[in-house]
């Protein structure tokens, strides 16, 4: 079993960037794919972004490709994810998630077994 625990979510203007982080405990963090979703207000959790095990492939909503680059340190047991260009539709809760069954990057919510509490990121216009 592995816990989350995500960071670096605030209050950013329409154009600026944010950096979240996903730290996991554990001695097994290179064993889970691990993914970022997000839940906007009134709306159904969504992919974000997600990266293998061993980092060298990643998968991306088609909403953030070119803006968002998600990225992972073994070492120290953390994903992260850098947003830049944000917009207002951006703002939502985001959420790191990981997955100990496959090996793939995958955008299917149901293949994550472990989730974070969220941080919420708010873009203004």
């Amino acid at each position: 079993q592995v816990q989350l625990v995500e960071s670096g979510g605030g209050l950013v203007e329409a154009g600026g960037s944010l950096r979240l982080s996903c730290a996991a405990s554990g001695r097994t963090f290179n064993r889970y794919v691990m993914g970022w979703f997000r839940q906007a207000p009134g709306k159904e959790r969504e992919f974000v972004a997600a990266i293998s095990r061993g980092g060298g492939n990643t998968n991306y909503a088609d909403s953030v490709k070119g803006r968002f680059t998600i990225s992972r340190d073994n070492g120290k047991n953390t994903v992260n994810l850098e947003m830049n260009r944000l917009k207002p539709e951006d703002t939502a809760v985001y959420y790191c998630a990981a997955d100990p069954t496959t090996f793939i990057p995958s955008k299917m919510e149901n293949n994550y077994d472990y989730w974070g509490q969220g941080t919420q990121v708010t873009v203004s216009s």
